[in-house]
C-alpha cells in the first residue's frame, strides 16, 4: 500500500490547500513499542481548522485515518494542522 497516497486521499475531505507527508519510519527501526506499522508526519493546511482547537484538529485528522491505526498500518503519526493564515504568515 502506498501510505502517502492513502493518507493524502483520505484527508481530501478537509479540502486542504497544502499537504506534506514524510515517512519517518527509518528513524524508528527497532523501536521497543513498535510491533509494526509506519511512523509518519503530515502537515495539512485547511480552512476546515478555523476556530477549532489544536486537539480537535488532531482528532479530525486521526478520525479519518482510524482504521489505518487499528489495522496496524500506522504506528505513529505527527500532525501539524493549521489554517492558511497560521501556516503561511
Amino acid at each position: 500500500m502506498d501510505m502517502q497516497a492513502e493518507i493524502e486521499g483520505r484527508l481530501k475531505s478537509l479540502e486542504y490547500e497544502f499537504f506534506e507527508f514524510t515517512d519517518e519510519s527509518h528513524h524508528h527501526i527497532g523501536h521497543a513499542g513498535n510491533k509494526g506499522g509506519g511512523h509518519y508526519a503530515v502537515v495539512i493546511v485547511s480552512e476546515a481548522f478555523r476556530g477549532i482547537s489544536r486537539l480537535n484538529r488532531q482528532r479530525m485528522v486521526k478520525t479519518l485515518l482510524q482504521d489505518l491505526f487499528s489495522d496496524g498500518l500506522i504506528h505513529a503519526l505527527s500532525i501539524k494542522a493549521a489554517t492558511s493564515d497560521e501556516y503561511f504568515n
